[in-house]
């Protein structure tokens, strides 16, 4: 059931010492999602964010953005242009606990809002090039998790593996993503510090500007094309072409692959759809998996699509593809 606007904002009272609210009002959806939340107003025009998880997935995912956001300093955040959460305190309620952290202003962003001939696209990736420049030594400080190029090709390997193990996956994409990992210039990239999950929807937008990004809990070193990957779903191949453009202004990088890798990652959202619908034994969400990947399938050969590999031209340009991903954009389950 889910706890009243009321309730978060006496919990918010307890969490932070002297927290003077006078106003209290939705955030997000009540009663749906992994979080009950409500945004809070203090006397003197403050605002704050009250969170407290509904499953289990959703407290591990607090503990660790916590864990981030604390191991993000102000050293850190001066190095961005944008906002991140600030942590002000927090509550014990059942099994769980409420967590306050301070409002930051902007509206989610929706892939389909990247839109070419707006500021979108190239704050977006002038953002996601800000946090891949930061300084990896508070990542390790932190004891957050780092990944070698390696381990990125040996995971998206396991991954292909086990959707073919299900029998489900086409034999066209199987080949297909098994040439590109197997192409071991595709792999060669210096890590850096991603985000780990970022979507659309973790960046708020306030006008053409970037005002915040939310979602910390897979911070670490890694793979920069993870964070980009999302960046496939957007409407046109011009919106596509802008952020990495702007991305690669930004960073100054020498990563030829990386729009390649980033699609990859893309499609294999795909694989990931599939196995979250055998693990959970829902036959709507592999058939829907299946009906998504028949299609990319169709999609690839319509076209005469080339290789994910290394010496190709930019990966998936044909709008005809970049379409089909981004109807298929799924929130990870």
């Amino acid at each position: 059931m889910a706890r009243t606007h009321l309730t978060l904002a006496a919990l918010a009272t307890a969490a932070v010492a002297d927290l003077d609210v006078r106003q209290v009002g939705p955030h997000g959806s009540l009663g749906a999602g992994d979080f009950d939340s409500a945004r809070l107003d203090g006397a003197q025009g403050e605002r704050w964010i009250i969170r407290v998880p509904r499953t289990q997935r959703a407290e591990a995912e607090q503990s660790a953005d916590l864990v981030a956001i604390r191991a993000l300093s102000a050293g850190v955040r001066s190095r961005l242009d944008f906002a991140v959460p600030t942590y002000r305190g927090q509550a014990p309620i059942a099994e769980t606990r409420a967590i306050v952290y301070d409002y930051i202003d902007g509206e989610p962003l929706s892939v389909s809002e990247v839109l070419a001939g707006t500021g979108l696209p190239s704050a977006v990736g002038a953002a996601v090039a800000a946090i891949h420049s930061l300084p990896t030594s508070f990542v390790t400080d932190a004891g957050l998790t780092s990944h070698t190029p390696f381990e990125a090709m040996r995971s998206s390997a396991s991954l292909v593996d086990r959707a073919a193990a299900t029998g489900l996956l086409p034999a066209a994409l199987l080949e297909r993503w098994e040439t590109a990992i197997q192409d071991s210039l595709l792999w060669q990239f210096q890590p850096t510090v991603v985000n780990g999950s970022l979507e659309a929807e973790s960046l708020l937008v306030s006008g053409d500007r970037i005002s915040g990004v939310l979602g910390w809990h897979d911070l670490q070193i890694a793979d920069p094309a993870r964070d980009l990957a999302w960046v496939l779903g957007a409407p046109t191949g011009d919106s596509i072409d802008a952020v990495f453009e702007a991305y690669n202004v930004a960073r100054g990088t020498s990563d030829r692959q990386l729009r390649h890798r980033a699609t990859l990652y893309h499609e294999l959202d795909l694989a990931k759809w599939l196995l979250h619908g055998t693990h959970t034994k829902n036959t709507e969400v592999v058939d829907d998996a299946v009906s998504m990947m028949s299609r990319l399938v169709d999609a690839v050969h319509d076209h005469d699509e080339r290789p994910l590999v290394v010496g190709t031209t930019e990966a998936l340009d044909i709008d005809g593809v970049e379409d089909l991903l981004a109807s298929t954009e799924r929130h990870r389950q």
